[in-house]
């Protein structure tokens, strides 16, 4: 829980001048999904931040200094909800709260 609140923090201020908040929780829920699909393919936890970059994701490069952080919250969670729930909606949702 510690490491998502961290992860938030870092990402949560939009980094750039024409960012907006709205874009910025877009991209940290794109990360979310992209760790949930490596959860879902099997790849390793260490695995995930090299498998992410494979995927060559859309989000602006500063993003993928999260997901080290964001991994091992995915990663706890029980596979019947990476399976059934949608992570990256939810952190999307939780983030445009704050």
């Amino acid at each position: 829980m510690l490491r998502t609140a961290i992860a938030t923090l870092l990402l949560a201020t939009p980094l750039a001048a024409q960012e907006t908040k709205e874009q910025s929780c877009q991209y940290q829920g794109e990360v979310v999904a992209a760790i949930q699909k490596a959860r879902l393919d099997r790849v390793k936890e260490r695995d995930v931040p090299q498998a992410v970059a494979d995927t060559s994701p859309t989000w602006p490069e500063n993003y993928n200094a999260a997901i080290p952080l964001i991994t091992p919250w995915v990663y706890e969670q029980k596979m019947r909800d990476v399976r059934k729930k949608d992570l990256g909606a939810a952190w999307l949702e939780l983030c445009l709260q704050q």
